[in-house]
This record gives C-alpha cells, structure tokens and sequence, in this order.
C-alpha cells in the first residue's frame, strides 16, 4: 500500500515514465552513484609505409659495413629487383669529402660503382683540376640501383631510398659534402628547385645525428655535363670555389685535402 501510495503521488507531481530500471540514490557519494564507463577499445597499429620500414631499416645500420649489407638485401624498393648490382660507393671513406650523385648508368651499373663509365672518367679529369683523386673524397649515389632502361628514378623509389643517404652520411661525419646533380642538391636543400638554381651556391646542411651543419655545394652531374657542353663553364667555376673551401679549411685545421 506504501509503495502505491508513492506512486500516486508521483502521477500528481505530472511523473508519468519511468527512465531507469532501479532508483537512484541522489544523497550517494558520486563514486558510488557514477557507473564505471568501460574504456573503447583502441585502434589498431597500422602497419608502416615503405618510407618509414626505409628509415628504421637505415637507422638499425650503424657501421657502414652494416649499411651496405643492409643496402644488398633490401628488397622494399623495386629497383632493387632489376638491377644488375648495387652501385652506393667509391672512394676513401675516412676522406671527410663526399660527393653525392645521383643514379648509376649502365657502367655503374655492371661494374657496381658509382662514375665509372663516360661520366666518371669526365670527373676524374674535373677533380685532376683542382688536385684531387677518388682517394681524397668518397662517391656515393642517392640511389643505388639503376632504374630499368636508365629512365628516372619515380618520386617514391627517391623517398625510399633518401633515408639510406641521410644515415650514410650520418655514418661518415664528413666536412664538405657536394652535390652532383639535381636529386641529392633538392635532398640536401630539401628545395623542389632546378639544379641551376641550386648550383654554386653553399649552403649549411643538417644532417641527422651530427652535431654541427656541413658546408655542401650543389653542381652538375658530369653526365649532364656530357650532354651540354656549355655548362663545363660554370661546372669548372663550381669545382674551383671548392678547391677554395678546401684550402681555407687546410689553412684552419693544419691537414691537407
């Protein structure tokens, strides 16, 4: 009769539904009055582009021994698969001077080094000039694998292939860098510029896990050079402000480049 009575009394107040199923104790602390929310469930891990399994495949690579291992089995880039061999180096890499090209030819990449046809015997002679030889500098390529039919590399096969630049140069702590060409000038700039706008100027390039900038100087590749004569003029002005970098910092450590 109690509970009748209450809910007679609660039609005259105008109640007239009912919204939960048990009473609700409005003098409880609100601890005990809050029901506990259960937590949505989280997202699951999407898996990592082929850019980001690059960067942590370059990371993981911490001699150069290692990251030309690494360079020689890795399949994620496709060029990898048409190549006749790796082409990533040449030189002395305890030289400080590295010189960054772009993509390796048909030599390079039958012979599996970067400047070894027509090209190379062109910057052979170009660094002759101004007294240095492959033993004075280390020659890498941004990309290492020769594109098939020797077409230009495709903007994602660059992205891949970008991280292993950065970590080699990461590795070989070098003082001078030059870039032959307009892929590594645009990487070192990090600038969507021809490679007219970018040469011969220098610039402070940050590279990651090295304390202080590099001084890096943009040029022609001696490939492009091949095919346009008219540029050997400025290609020759870029080569002898480098040699005056070189001599001022000789002056100011007291080593010979």
């Amino acid at each position: 009769m109690d509970m009748l009575a209450a809910l007679r009394l609660q039609m005259e107040w105008g109640a007239d539904e009912a919204l939960d199923d048990q009473p609700v104790d409005r003098l409880a602390p609100a601890s005990r009055a809050a029901a506990p929310r259960t937590a949505a469930p989280a997202e699951p891990a999407r898996p990592a582009g082929p850019v980001a399994r690059a960067q942590a495949a370059a990371e993981g690579a911490n001699t150069l021994e290692s990251l030309y291992r690494t360079l020689a089995g890795y399949r994620e880039c496709a060029l990898s698969a048409t190549a006749t061999r790796l082409a990533v180096a040449d030189g002395n890499p305890r030289a400080g001077l590295v010189l960054v090209g772009e993509v390796p030819g048909a030599e390079e990449d039958l012979e599996g080094r970067p400047f070894a046809g027509p090209a190379g015997v062109l910057l052979d002679r170009m660094l002759a000039s101004i007294g240095l030889t492959r033993q004075d500098l280390l020659l890498v390529n941004m990309v290492p694998w020769r594109p098939p039919g020797g077409r230009a590399p495709s903007e994602a096969e660059v992205q891949i292939c970008t991280p292993f630049l950065w970590r080699h140069l990461t590795l070989l702590r070098p003082h001078t860098i030059v870039a032959l060409g307009a892929l590594p000038a645009r990487a070192l700039a990090n600038r969507n510029e021809t490679i007219r706008r970018l040469r011969g100027r220098w610039q402070a390039v940050s590279v990651p896990g090295l304390p202080a900038p590099i001084p890096a100087l943009a040029t022609f590749n001696p490939a492009y050079i091949l095919r346009t004569p008219a540029a050997k003029k400025e290609a020759w002005a870029d080569f002898v402000a480098l040699r005056r970098h070189l001599d001022a910092g000789m002056k100011a450590n007291g080593a010979p480049v």
